[in-house]
């Protein structure tokens, strides 16, 4: 049976929260190997001349521990 851990983190973009979604997942690959799945918590978006002009994700991304 493989063991999962859940690390949060914070992203933003100006495109779109998919976009937000998947720079998350793109750096944390750096740093983290085997990520499985992404959990989105929160979407908050910021506004500008009454216009959207960045979008943020709060997510859970989960991940394979190695084994030994």
């Amino acid at each position: 049976m493989s063991m999962l851990k859940v690390i949060e983190v914070l992203a933003e973009s100006e495109k779109s929260w998919e976009d937000a979604a998947q720079k998350a997942v793109t750096q944390a690959s750096e740093s983290v190997r085997g990520i499985r799945s992404i959990y989105i918590k929160e979407l908050e978006a910021t506004v500008e001349d009454n216009r959207i002009s960045r979008y943020r994700i709060n997510a859970k991304l989960s991940f394979s521990l190695e084994e030994e």
